[in-house]
């Protein structure tokens, strides 16, 4: 299993992230993304067009960093109310041409960005498990 299922749930109910990539010069590129999280636990990540700087750093270099965090509700059936909570999947990137587009079909592109996990770092999401974890994962 590469999520638990309350980061699943957690990622579900999400729709913005930031993806970051690392440019040909070795910087870190990072830019906030619509995703979708598929079937098989990989991650989609659309964009207008396949020539954006974040295609064509993964084209280089698919080590990828994305993640998807919020503030907690300040309410007291939540895990760390108050606190910040999220998801990090590090992973390696391939760009990949689909027939459903992930995220604004009438203006992203179909060739989008896929992230198959590595490395997962969750924190406040889980009532059983409220500081989270890291852990290595076979990937999508």
């Amino acid at each position: 299993m590469t999520f638990t299922a309350p980061e699943l749930a957690y990622l579900q109910t999400q729709r913005l992230g930031r993806l970051a990539t690392i440019t040909p010069s070795n910087h870190p590129n990072q830019v906030p993304v619509g995703f979708r999280l598929n079937p098989d636990n990989t991650i989609d990540i659309g964009g207008p067009n396949a020539n954006a700087q974040r295609y064509r750093n993964i084209r280089k270099n698919p080590n990828v960093s994305f993640v998807v965090d919020d503030m907690t509700p300040d309410d007291p059936s939540e895990v760390k109310p108050g606190w910040g909570r999220g998801v990090e999947v590090r992973g390696i990137a391939e760009i990949v041409t689909v027939e459903d587009i992930p995220v604004a079909p009438e203006w992203f592109s179909n060739e989008v960005i896929r992230i198959h996990p590595r490395r997962i770092h969750s924190w406040h999401i889980d009532p059983d498990n409220p500081d989270g974890e890291s852990r290595n994962v076979q990937g999508g």
